[in-house]
C-alpha cells in the first residue's frame, strides 16, 4: 500500500509533453521506481519501472541478463522500449535482472532449463515471468491489465520463455533473435562445431561468477592483440584455455567442455519442445544476416506455428544483423547497402502497431503472417506464410569450378580435392579483429577463394534473375585421409565486372566482382548421422554429408553469378578440428594433423545444393 501511495503522489507532472516531438528527455517525461519484486520460492528479481500519469496504460516489459543500467531512482535510461515511438506513446515500462544476475537474489543459469509439471515451489523462467506479471498488475496502479514482453537476443530467449504458461494478462510478445538450442545452431554450436570466438570472448566477462548481487559490470577479457587468427591459433587445443587464462573460474565454459555432444545438458536447454499452447499474440524477429540467432529465430516460429494453429504468430525478417533492427538504420551491413532505412520502418510500421493493437486496442492493424525483406531485390514482400510454396532446383558441382543444372553423368569418381591443414586454417574475415564481429555475413569473400584450400564453383553469368525463398541445403559426397572433419558450404551472389560502387563511397570499396556471401554453415562430420551417439569417418570412404544453412530469401539478378565456396575450417569464429577421431574438447597439440579432403561430383556421388526457387532456374 506505502509502494501505491508514492506511485500515486509522483503522478503530477505528466499533461502534454507527450506531444513533443524534439527533443524527448525520458526524466522529464516519467518517475523511475526501484523495486524487489518476491517470487513463489522467496527470492527477489531487481525491477525498474518508469511510470508517468494516472492515465490507464499498458505495461511494456524486459527481463534481462545484461542488467537494467542505470541503477538508482535519480538515474534513467536514455530511452524506453524498443523505439522512441514507444516512449512518446506514454507505455508503462518495467525492465528486471533475471534470477542471479546483477541485483537479482538467486542462482543463475544458463538457458535456464524449463521445469514441466512443476511441483511446489520449483521455479524456472516461466513462473519468474508468471510470477512479475501477477505483482506489477496488482501493484502498479493505472496500467490497462494488459502486459507485452519484447528482448533481442538472451532477452529474446526470456521473452520466448514467458509464452509457455504465459500468464493471462500477457498479451503480446516479441522474441527477437531468439536462442532456441545452443548444441544445434544457435551462439555456442552449430550442428555441433564449437563457436570458439563468439563463446570465448562472452563467457570470459558473462561467465565470471558473481557471489552477491552487484550493480557493476565485470571487468572485459583482453586478448593483448587485436588479432584474433593468431591470438587463437597461440591458444591451441580447448583445454588450453583454462591452463593459459580461465584457470576454471568459468563454470559455464567447463559446462561445455564437459559436454561434447547432444546430451541431457544441451537438450534440457531446447526450448523448442515445450512451445505449445500458448495464448498470447507472438511476432518473431530476425535478421537474414544474423551470424548468432538465425537458427532460433525461423525455428522458434515454425515451432509455434506448427504446434499452435490459433495462436496468432508473425515473422518478420530483415535485411539485418544480430539485433539490428533496434542497433543501427538497417541501410547498409558491411560494404553492402539496402537502399533505405529498413529499421525505422519496420519499428513504425510493424513493431509498434503490433504492440498498439493488442495491448490497447488501437485499430487498423493489419499484419502479413510473413514479411521477409529480399536481401537481393532489396524490397520487402508479405507472404501468407514461411516458407512460401517454391519449387526444389538442384545445383550441382561439376567440373572446372562449374555449377551445373544437369545431374553429373560420369560413371568415374570424378572430384576435387584439397589439403585442410588445422595449422593454417581458413579465416572467416579478411579484417583483422579479435570479435566475431557481424560484418563477415556479407563480407566479399575474394579473400576465401583464392586458398588453395578452398573450393570455388559458379554459374555463368545469368540472364535472367533467381529467387530463392526457404530452406537451403547442400548434399556433398566426400572423403577423408584422417577419422574427422569440419566441412563448411557457402552460397555467395557474385557481382558483374562491371557493377558500379556505391555513392557515396568514403572507403572506396570496388564492388566490381565483389563476392558478397549470402548464406554459410559448419558441419561437424562426426555428427553427420547423430549429435548425440557421434561416428568416426573411415579413411578413403565416400560418405554423404548433408549441411543444412537455414532460409534464405535472396534474389540474383541478371548479371550475376551464383557461387558455391567449399572449406574444412572457418576460423575462429569456429574452432579446428584435429581430423582425428578424439572428443575435441580434451583434445591435446599433437591430435591436430593434416588431412587430403575430397569431394565428389559424378553420376553416383553428385554433390549438390538443393536450392529453395520462388523464380528463376
Amino acid at each position: 500500500m506505502r509502494l501505491i501511495i508514492v506511485f500515486l503522489l509522483s503522478f503530477l507532472f505528466y499533461q502534454s509533453v507527450f506531444c513533443q516531438e524534439e527533443p524527448f528527455v525520458v526524466k522529464e517525461h516519467y518517475l523511475k521506481k526501484e523495486v524487489y519484486i518476491p517470487m513463489r520460492d522467496g527470492k527477489r528479481l531487481f525491477t525498474s519501472i518508469y511510470l508517468h500519469t494516472t492515465r490507464d496504460y499498458p505495461i511494456l516489459m524486459q527481463r534481462t541478463p545484461y542488467s537494467v543500467y542505470p541503477y538508482g531512482e535519480n538515474k534513467y535510461k536514455r530511452r524506453l522500449g524498443p523505439s522512441g515511438r514507444f516512449e512518446r506513446e506514454g507505455f508503462i515500462f518495467v525492465y528486471q535482472d533475471v534470477r542471479g544476475r546483477f541485483m537479482s537474489e538467486g542462482e543463475y543459469k544458463n538457458m535456464r532449463p524449463y521445469i514441466p509439471n512443476k511441483t511446489g515451489n520449483q521455479t524456472d523462467e516461466t513462473t519468474d515471468t508468471y510470477d512479475t506479471i501477477d505483482w506489477l498488475i496488482k501493484n502498479i496502479p493505472h496500467n490497462n491489465g494488459r502486459v507485452g514482453i519484447w528482448g533481442i537476443s538472451y532477452p529474446g530467449f526470456y521473452t520466448a520463455m514467458s509464452l509457455i504458461d504465459a500468464h493471462p494478462a500477457l498479451k503480446a510478445a516479441s522474441p527477437q533473435a531468439p536462442i532456441a538450442d545452443w548444441f544445434i545452431g544457435d551462439d555456442v554450436h552449430h550442428n555441433g562445431a564449437f563457436a570458439l570466438t563468439l563463446a570465448f570472448d562472452f563467457f570470459s566477462t558473462f561467465g565470471l561468477p558473481r557471489p552477491e548481487p552487484t550493480n557493476r559490470w565485470p571487468k572485459r577479457f583482453k586478448h593483448g592483440t587485436p588479432d584474433g587468427y593468431q591470438f587463437f591459433l597461440n591458444l591451441g587445443a580447448l583445454p588450453n584455455a583454462n591452463e593459459k587464462y580461465f584457470h576454471h573460474n568459468i563454470a559455464f565454459w567447463d559446462s561445455i567442455l564437459a559436454h561434447e555432444t547432444y546430451d541431457y545438458f544441451w537438450k534440457e536447454r531446447n526450448i523448442l519442445p515445450h512451445l505449445q499452447k500458448i495464448t498470447p499474440a507472438v511476432l518473431v524477429v530476425g535478421g537474414w544476416f544474423d551470424a548468432e540467432d538465425l537458427y532460433g529465430t525461423l525455428n522458434i516460429y515454425k515451432t509455434i506455428e506448427e504446434k499452435n494453429p490459433q495462436t496468432f504468430n508473425s515473422l518478420v525478417m530483415g535485411p539485418w544483423s544480430h539485433g539490428g533492427w533496434e542497433r543501427s538504420k538497417g541501410n547498409a551491413l558491411g560494404n553492402v547497402r539496402f537502399g533505405a532505412n529498413t529499421s525505422k520502418f519496420f519499428q513504425d510500421s510493424v513493431l509498434f502497431p503490433f504492440f498498439m493493437y493488442y495491448l490497447k486496442g488501437t485499430p487498423g492493424y493489419k499484419p502479413a503472417e510473413a514479411l521477409c525483406f529480399d536481401t537481393g531485390a532489396l524490397k520487402w514482400k508479405k507472404f501468407e506464410k514461411w516458407a512460401p510454396e517454391f519449387r526444389i532446383k538442384k545445383i550441382y558441382l561439376a567440373p572446372n569450378g562449374t555449377l551445373s543444372m544437369a545431374a553429373p553423368q560420369s560413371a568415374k569418381e570424378v572430384y576435387d580435392e584439397y589439403i585442410s591443414d588445422p595449422g593454417k586454417p581458413v579465416p572467416f574475415t579478411a579484417q583483422i579483429t579479435n570479435t566475431w564481429g557481424r560484418t563477415f555475413m556479407v563480407e566479399d569473400q575474394r579473400f576465401a577463394a583464392r586458398r588453395p584450400d578452398v573450393l570455388v564453383y559458379q554459374t555463368p553469368v545469368l540472364s535472367d534473375s533467381v529467387t530463392l525463398a526457404g530452406p537451403l541445403t547442400a548434399k556433398l559426397f566426400v572423403s577423408v585421409t584422417g577419422s574427422d572433419a569440419d566441412f563448411v558450404v557457402k552460397l555467395i551472389d557474385v557481382y558483374p565486372d562491371t557493377a558500379s560502387d556505391f555513392n557515396p563511397n568514403p572507403c572506396k570499396i570496388r564492388m566490381g566482382g565483389y563476392q558478397q556471401l549470402i548464406r554459410a554453415e559448419i558441419m561437424r562430420a562426426k555428427f553427420r548421422n547423430s549429435y548425440s551417439e557421434p561416428e568416426p569417418m573411415i579413411p578413403g570412404k565416400i560418405t554423404p554429408i548433408t549441411v543444412k544453412l537455414q532460409d534464405i530469401y535472396h534474389t540474383f539478378k541478371p548479371g550475376h553469378r551464383i557461387m558455391v565456396q567449399i572449406q574444412s575450417s572457418w576460423f575462429p569464429l569456429f574452432d579446428r578440428n584435429p581430423q582425428k577421431f578424439v572428443n575435441i574438447y580434451r583434445a591435446k597439440d599433437e591430435d591436430f594433423q593434416k588431412a587430403v579432403h575430397r569431394v565428389y561430383f559424378s553420376k553416383k556421388y553428385p554433390s549438390h545444393l538443393a536450392l529453395p526457387v520462388l523464380k528463376g532456374l
